[in-house]
This record gives C-alpha cells, sequence and structure tokens, in this order.
C-alpha cells in the first residue's frame, strides 16, 4: 500500500519513504509509527495503539516512544515546535494532521539516486608497503565508474556493511558506483595500527589498496582522517584521481590546529576515552564523545553506535591511530591539488569546525563548497541532511 501527505509517499510494500521525491533513511520502528499514524489518517492513535502496533506489545519507555515520534517528524519534514503534520495530545495520544490518500502504483517517485543494487559485498586483502595486511570490499555496480570510499579509523567493513547507521550510504554509492572501501590498519579487518605509523604510511595504504583492486583512475570519497590523506594522494598523482569529495574532513589534525596544551596522546579526556572506558555504552567518557561527534542521535541510536565502534576496533588500537591522525597535516600540498573538488561540511561540527573545511575549499583551486545545517562529525542515514550530502556528492561525481 501506497500513502501519501504532505509531500511525503509511504510504500509499505518496499518499507520506503520519499519526501519531495527523494528517499529518506528511516529505521524499521519509525517506519512502522509513519504507517500506523497513515493506517489512521484523522484518528488519534493511542500510545497502547503505538506500543502494541509498533512495539508488539512490549514495554518501552516514553523516552523511546518520544525518540521515534520526533525522528517520525524529522524524517517528514516536520518538527516538535509547528506539529505540522503530526500532533501531539498531551496524555491522549498523536494524529496525522494532514490529508491521506492512497497512491496510485504509478505514482511512487523514482528513487533520484537509489535503485536497488546488488546486496552483496567481497572482501579481500592486500599488503602495505611496510608489510601491514589491509582489507578492502568490493560492492555496488560492476560496470559503474570506480569510487574509493576513504573512510575513518575505526571502520569495520562487515560491522558497516549490515548497519542502518551505514548501509543506505552504501546502497546509494553503489547504484551508480564500482565502490571500494577499506579499514585502515588500526581498524575493522586490517591489521593492528602499532605506534609508528604517519601520514605518509596511510598514503602507501590507500595506494596497495587502489592497486590491488586493479584502480587505474577513480574518484575519492574521503571523511575525517582520510581526508588529508587523500588530498595528498591527489596532490602527488595527478593522474589517477578523476574526482575528489571531502566530507566532514580536514587538511590539518588537531594537534597542528593553533597552540595545543598537551601534545597528541596526552589529552586527559582522549586517554580516559581509549582506556577503560572504550566501547561501553554506559561509559560516561565514552557518552560525552558520542554526545559530541553526532549530537542528534537519539539515546538508542547513540548506544548502538557506540557498540559498533566497540566492535571496530580495540581501545588501543584506537588510540595509536587517534595518536598519529591528530598530527597529520596536508596544507603544504593543498594548492597542489588540479583534481576536481567537492568540499561537503556541517556548519556547526565541534570536533572539526567549518572553518577547517573552509581552509581546503579555499587551498584547492577551483574547489566548491557545500555546507549543511547539521552538527554531526559523522553523516550516518538518520541525519537530517544525510539525503541533501547524498545528492550533491553523486550529482558532482556524475559530471565526468
Amino acid at each position: 500500500m501506497r500513502y501519501e501527505f504532505a509531500d511525503c509517499l509511504l510504500d509499505t510494500d518496499s518499507f520506503k519513504l520519499y519526501r519531495g521525491g527523494a528517499p529518506q533513511p528511516v529505521e524499521p520502528q519509525v517506519f512502522d509509527l509513519l504507517r500506523v499514524l497513515a493506517e489512521n489518517a484523522g484518528k488519534l492513535v493511542s500510545r497502547d495503539q503505538l506500543i502494541e502496533q509498533v512495539w508488539g506489545g512490549r514495554i518501552v519507555s516514553e523516552a523511546t516512544i518520544s525518540a521515534r515520534i520526533n525522528a517520525a517528524r524529522t524524517a517528514v519534514g516536520d518538527d516538535g515546535k509547528a506539529q505540522a503534520v503530526i500532533r501531539t495530545v498531551p496524555r491522549r495520544g498523536i494524529e496525522l494532521v494532514v490529508p491521506v490518500k492512497p497512491a496510485e502504483p504509478a505514482a511512487a517517485p523514482a528513487p533520484s539516486f537509489t535503485p536497488d543494487p546488488p546486496a552483496n559485498q567481497t572482501i579481500r586483502y592486500t599488503t602495505s608497503a611496510d608489510g601491514t595486511q589491509l582489507a578492502y570490499a568490493i560492492s555496488g555496480s560492476p560496470d559503474g565508474t570506480p569510487l574509493l570510499r576513504a573512510t575513518h579509523h575505526v571502520s569495520h567493513l562487515e560491522l558497516e556493511w549490515n548497519s542502518p547507521f551505514y548501509r543506505p550510504s552504501f546502497d546509494a554509492l553503489g547504484a551508480r558506483h564500482k565502490l571500494i572501501r577499506y579499514d585502515i590498519r588500526g581498524a575493522g579487518l586490517s591489521d593492528g595500527a602499532g605506534d609508528d605509523h604517519d601520514m605518509q604510511r596511510h598514503v602507501e595504504d590507500l595506494v596497495a589498496v587502489a592497486d590491488s583492486a586493479g584502480l587505474e583512475r577513480f574518484a575519492i570519497l574521503a571523511n575525517l582522517n582520510s581526508a588529508p590523506v587523500s588530498i595528498r594522494f591527489a596532490a602527488e598523482n595527478p593522474d589517477r584521481v578523476s574526482r575528489l569529495v571531502i566530507q566532514g574532513g580536514y587538511a590539518r589534525g588537531r594537534a597542528v590546529r593553533g597552540d595545543k596544551q598537551s601534545k597528541p596522546g596526552e589529552d586527559p579526556f582522549i586517554l580516559l576515552l581509549h582506556g577503560s572506558g572504550w566501547g561501553d555504552p554506559q561509559n560516561g567518557f565514552m557518552r560525552a564523545w558520542a554526545t559530541m561527534a553526532l549530537p542528534t542521535l537519539s539515546y538508542e541510536d547513540a548506544t548502538r553506535f557506540i557498540e559498533l565502534v566497540a566492535g571496530a576496533c580495540s581501545g588501543e588500537d584506537a588510540l595509536h591511530s587517534r595518536v598519529a591522525i591528530d598530527r597529520f597535516d596536508a596544507r603544504d600540498w593543498l594548492a597542489a591539488v588540479r583534481t576536481p573538488t567537492l568540499v561537503v561540511h556541517p556548519r556547526n561540527d565541534s570536533l572539526h569546525p567549518l572553518a577547517e573545511a573552509r581552509m581546503i575549499a579555499a587551498g584547492i583551486p577551483g574547489a566548491e563548497f557545500h555546507v549543511v545545517e547539521s552538527a554531526n562529525t559523522i553523516c550516518l542515514a538518520p541525519d537530517p541532511t544525510w539525503a541533501e550530502q547524498m545528492e550533491a556528492i553523486l550529482e558532482f561525481l556524475a559530471r565526468e
């Protein structure tokens, strides 16, 4: 069944929600909540009805219900103040207050960038220049243009592939591209980081993955600490990089941003975070880090993300990587990049401020700068700007 309301279309057969013709990432419980509201359009849905039809009668907290209602509002372009689509009647229930009508099959909007790609990945290994074994995955369209996604220091190829936080991005990218992802040293399925590696080693790792995957000329999508690595690679290998996208990245690590009161690896917060509390959702330091990095996640989603991070690497490897990446500095290579470049960055990122992204956009000749209204350091599927970021990235990559 398909329901049209506001500028949304809810397809209960394919379990997809579209807003303005663009697919919106929603968790299963949020989707079920919207389905219940659509099926009861114009009627007040009580808390007990929601618990029965969305949670199967299980005991859930008021905070959990409120979080799912807020997520549903975000997905349909509403908010708790306006309540123009989903209205809350205190102590009574919630209601879809806009007209709802069944949609004909032909009325379903075609996703702008998410035709279903092959739902599998192939994991392989290669060896970097210093003997470190690196795991990489190939997915998406076999005949699509190659795209290397270079990621942060706590990735895991298998866990992220099966995660609702990351999988929508992989599917969107893989719909048009042959997607290559890899775990950097010290993360996921790759070898441990050790304490003797610098940016040059990470450039060598990127080269090893690209060569092993048979990539002669390819686009790069980089975020966080992979951004300075990719900038340097693009500057030194202009014939190999067709397009460069920096998403939530920076050119200089935190240890080389102005005056520092402590050296890399000596920050008390970082030491405590990567110590006994690493990966523990109940640890205050871990919870504080998740809140700073992803402030819009619900409590439950933040818990699941911390658990994912815990499975990605050990606290010891994460600390070794943190010490190294905080020293990364690609400023000397910015002006040498001749590859068409797009810089996408959240306006209110507290860990890597907008000024860091502006430095990249200003330093690379002809780079395009796209700012999104978000505070999340990492663009996961629940981010309200996820669709906007994916649309901008894929449109830019399609100009080849």
